[in-house]
């Protein structure tokens, strides 16, 4: 088989399939979708994810151009002579940050309007868009609309500075999209994409019969590549990393997955991220692709402020993810929404879902951005990384002195404001960091682990040791080892063969340091 290029950065379906670049076929899948055409669709998908080749494979499928279907499973199945009008309005390249919002979307309807052949005479912006179907339905037909990352007008302005321009971007979108409703007889198929669903809650309000898709088993695997895609397509370039790397296939597929599988939509199938895999193929090594595209700096912020680090194992019910106001901004439906977060188990009957971290990319990831965004410095005013390889260091051959000395170095580099926090706020947020810190380790590490009287903070497990922390702040360590005793959190660990250490631990927020550190062999 001829090897074929990469498609890194490519979104148009035409360009990839007139050059020689891998294409997953995804069109069984779009079928069920297409094959009627006559319904209003939303999926929801992280960036990078293949939204936009997702829409644009549909652009040239409506449009009738077979040729670029040459080989692929809808090849024979759709009715060719059947053309349809399409009005595609991709936001990631409408231009609004140079002119504005509302011009970048008068400027783009008059594109498309020439480029069918109309003229249009309406100067509102919604009255424009009502025109502009309306007279191509006249003109060619009803008429399919594709809109790709309709909510990327509000997602690039959350920083609190601009959350004014994200709300009148939000004013303006409504206006728009409401042209939809009273255009619906022109309307053969509406299909539209974003990353999230916040937006969707106010903007499409007139919308009603708008048909979500986001989390349908039927279409989790639409956009992103499942393991039998991957191996399949892509059996040349995982040949060449296997030579380069000298190593052997399986090895090489297991921390494939590893690294970059692990995103799924019905906590059954998993799929890989395109932008992560395509990157690993080109690189031929093992990096954080994906994640460093899109650091999620406004999310930390959100985080910090409201001392909230602990996402993995997350239990809750899909009208949990339905929260979306800009006013008062989630984490949890934002983070799964943006990718950072993805479905581990779904029960379809209740709606109640386990959210986590995808994989290895963004889990690791996720871990040093957040102690370098959080700690003004670290260890010795280095990265993270080099903190953690102290703190693994020390752990491994037993040195709870370093292990102090570090964690005491990291917490009184801390902004001031963190220190400020109410008492209750601020023993989340030091436990938070804690955990975020030991968890980046690398050794096993348990968070509020459940005993039959109680929680412990964090267990961390390396060859011959479980450390069992309790943290308290503005306390004192002798409470934190009441505690621990008390609960007897050591039970569970005694068949483990392993010393087992109780260490209690007390955060001074006023001299920004630990000033209780008790340890005690269970």
């Amino acid at each position: 088989m001829k090897k074929k290029n990469l498609p890194i950065g490519i979104q148009t379906f035409k360009n990839i399939r007139e050059g020689n670049y891998v294409y997953i076929d995804k069109t069984e899948q779009l079928y069920p979708l297409v094959e009627n055409a006559f319904g209003s669709y939303f999926l929801s998908r992280p960036r990078r994810f293949g939204k936009s080749l997702l829409v644009s494979t549909m652009k040239e499928l409506f449009e009738g151009n077979r040729a670029l279907f040459e080989g692929l499973w809808i090849e024979d199945k759709w009715d060719w002579s059947q053309k349809s009008p399409v009005i595609h309005i991709s936001f990631d390249a409408a231009g609004y940050r140079g002119m504005g919002l509302e011009r970048a979307i008068l400027s783009e309807l008059n594109k498309i309007a020439a480029k069918n052949g109309l003229t249009l005479s309406e100067e509102d912006m919604q009255q424009k868009f009502k025109e502009l179907i309306q007279k191509l339905a006249e003109k060619d037909g009803k008429v399919v609309i594709l809109i790709d990352e309709y909510d990327k007008p509000i997602i690039d302005f959350l920083e609190k500075n601009e959350m004014v321009l994200a709300k009148t971007n939000q004013v303006i979108l409504k206006s728009f999209y409401s042209a939809l409703k009273s255009s619906e007889s022109s309307i053969r198929m509406l299909f539209i994409t974003g990353v999230s669903k916040f937006a969707k809650v106010s903007i499409f309000s007139d919308l009603n019969h708008l048909e979500d898709l986001t989390i349908d088993g039927n279409y989790g695997t639409l956009v992103g590549y499942t393991q039998a895609e991957l191996e399949f397509s892509f059996a040349n370039h995982i040949q060449l990393v296997m030579d380069k790397l000298k190593i052997s296939r399986e090895y090489l597929l297991e921390n494939m997955r590893e690294w970059y599988n692990g995103y799924s939509w019905d906590g059954e199938t998993t799929v890989y991220n395109p932008f992560g895999i395509l990157n690993f193929f080109s690189k031929k090594t093992f990096r954080n692709f994906w994640f460093a595209t899109g650091s999620p700096t406004f999310l930390i912020k959100l985080m910090r402020e409201r001392a909230d680090f602990e996402f993995e194992d997350k239990q809750v019910s899909d009208i949990f993810l339905e929260r979306y106001d800009l006013d008062n901004i989630e984490l949890v439906p934002l983070l799964f929404q943006t990718g950072y977060l993805t479905i581990k188990e779904l029960n379809f009957m209740t709606g109640d879902m386990v959210l986590g971290y995808p994989n290895k990319e963004v889990k690791d990831s996720m871990y040093q951005f957040l102690i370098d965004d959080i700690a003004s410095a670290s260890y010795k005013r280095e990265s993270s990384g080099i903190t953690v390889q102290y703190l693994n260091k020390a752990f491994k051959i037993n040195d709870l002195e370093k292990v102090k000395d570090i964690i005491n170095t990291l917490f009184s580099d801390l902004p001031h404001n963190i220190h400020e926090m109410d008492k209750r706020k601020s023993e989340r947020f030091f436990h938070g960091l804690i955990h975020l810190l030991f968890k980046y380790l690398g050794v096993f590490v348990e968070s509020e682990v459940r005993t039959a009287k109680g929680r412990a903070d964090s267990v961390v497990q390396t060859d011959t040791h479980v450390y069992i922390f309790e943290f308290k702040a503005d306390k004192t360590a002798e409470e934190a080892l009441e505690q621990l005793l008390k609960n007897g959190y050591a039970n569970k660990y005694k068949l483990s063969g392993k010393t087992i250490l109780g260490i209690a631990v007390n955060f001074n927020s006023i001299e920004h340091e630990i000033d209780g550190w008790i340890e005690k062999e269970l």
